[in-house]
């Protein structure tokens, strides 16, 4: 026993010491939380002054979770759905915006279209017009617009003058023949084109021309000035929520698994009640849903 308080003997140089050491410490603990304490409050305060970093920041975490949960299709932004739009990333302000753009029947043909109209951020805009699918014809006249104005001849618009002495017939009726005498269309494209109004049962709006493979704008423009559609023929519309697989198929503008893939839709949600559902479809060309709607019915 007395061997184990002889440990516990300082002389008072030895207590003096050992309290500087205990001083030491102490000051070094209540340095260290002060200097952690002010620095996570100098985090927090740069986060509360810099609220569109940390907004940007969420938007991020969020599109790298919608990546991981939800599998995007291509689809055409004009038809963007609420749903869709909230899916995509998009704000209220930002579908909103695309809706009274679409109200006035106007169409953003590209991502810069896109962007103007709904005012999108660039990350964003990055990450979702790699999807965008825009029509076919569209494109092409996006693109011809500015050569097709600028390279005129003097014989294209001979041809131009030429064809508006004619009287507008109507495209429904019009014969390969008729249809060879407009400049840029020759066998083989008015061949298509009646194939293609036969497979339709008739053209129904004029802009379904646009539709017809390898035609291009400039051609239906100025096809367009001597054939119209005067005389629509009378179609019967197909049940979309009654309708089979095959029966939609025979529509030019549905192919054989986007046909199947809708009456399994149907199947899961008993019935479909509006056309923009057909947007949750997988390859389901929704950047024609305006032709397609004139031959279905809910």
């Amino acid at each position: 026993m007395k061997n184990f308080k002889s440990h516990f003997r300082f002389n008072k140089q030895e207590r003096s010491g050992v309290f500087y050491l205990l001083f030491i410490i102490v000051i070094l603990q209540v340095t260290y939380f002060v200097l952690r304490s002010s620095g996570a409050a100098d985090l927090d305060n740069s986060f509360m002054g810099n609220e569109q970093l940390q907004t940007q920041i969420d938007s991020l975490k969020a599109r790298e979770q919608l990546k991981d949960s939800v599998k995007i299709y291509p689809f055409n932004p004009n038809y963007i759905t609420d749903y869709k739009g909230y899916t995509l990333g998009l704000s209220v302000e930002e579908i909103d915006r695309l809706h009274d753009f679409r109200k006035d029947g106007k169409f953003a043909n590209s991502a810069e279209d896109f962007q103007k109209v709904t005012q999108v951020s660039d990350s964003l805009l990055q990450v979702i017009s790699p999807y965008f699918k825009f029509p076919e014809w569209a494109q092409r006249k996006s693109k011809s617009t500015t050569s097709y104005k600028t390279s005129s001849t003097e014989q294209e618009r001979g041809v131009r003058k030429a064809e508006s002495k004619y009287a507008v017939s109507d495209l429904n009726s019009a014969t390969i023949e008729e249809l060879q005498e407009i400049s840029g269309i020759g066998e083989k494209l008015s061949a298509r084109i009646v194939k293609f109004r036969d497979r339709l049962g008739g053209f129904l709006v004029n802009e379904q021309l646009y539709d017809v493979y390898g035609l291009e704008p400039e051609v239906v423009e100025r096809t367009l000035k001597r054939f119209q559609v005067l005389k629509k023929p009378v179609i019967e519309k197909i049940n979309i929520n009654t309708a089979s697989a095959k029966n939609l198929s025979k529509l030019v503008y549905l192919q054989k698994d986007v046909s199947e893939s809708i009456v399994n839709y149907r199947s899961d949600n008993r019935t479909i009640l509006s056309f923009d559902e057909l947007s949750k479809i997988e390859n389901f060309p929704f950047e024609k849903i305006d032709r397609i709607k004139l031959y279905l019915t809910l």
